[in-house]
């Protein structure tokens, strides 16, 4: 009997990684465009849901982002000209900016939620819980063993 091989069987990690990536981020885009945030710049939604999952100060979410301090700023300032976000001086800490969801950031967190979830829900449908579980599983491993920490 011969073993059929899957189209990814031969397809590199890294490579497969970044084609789902892209995958949400198609959704995301869509949903958001229908919603009417059709100008969430690219790496908004990431800003958006970081805050809204965590509360990570900001530098947290840009030091994740993996991006430069002046592209995060200049994405920083662009969803704070767009509505997104709003940002004022820390009441501790006058040095310190904080930034916040603004009620349109809100809403397209929500959006942006809700397109990851239909995503999430036909993942499981194609495949199954258990699969996406060790999905899981096999990126918070790769996450954990990141060799540049």
């Amino acid at each position: 009997m011969v073993d059929e091989k899957n189209w990814f069987d031969d397809v590199a990690f890294p490579a497969l990684l970044r084609a789902a990536r892209t995958t949400y981020g198609s959704a995301i885009r869509t949903a958001a465009s229908r919603e009417g945030f059709d100008d969430l710049p690219r790496n908004g939604s990431y800003v958006i849901g970081a805050i809204v999952r965590s509360g990570a100060p900001l530098s947290r979410v840009i030091k994740d982002l993996g991006v430069s301090k002046q592209a995060a700023g200049q994405l920083v300032d662009t969803l704070v000209a767009r509505g997104y976000l709003d940002r004022s001086v820390d009441s501790q800490d006058r040095r310190r900016l904080t930034i916040s969801l603004t009620e349109r950031g809100q809403a397209a967190a929500m959006v942006i939620r809700r397109a990851v979830e239909r995503l999430d829900a036909d993942l499981v449908g194609h495949v199954g819980p258990e699969f996406v579980a060790h999905t899981r599983a096999t990126l918070a491993s790769l996450i954990e063993h990141d060799p540049s920490t």
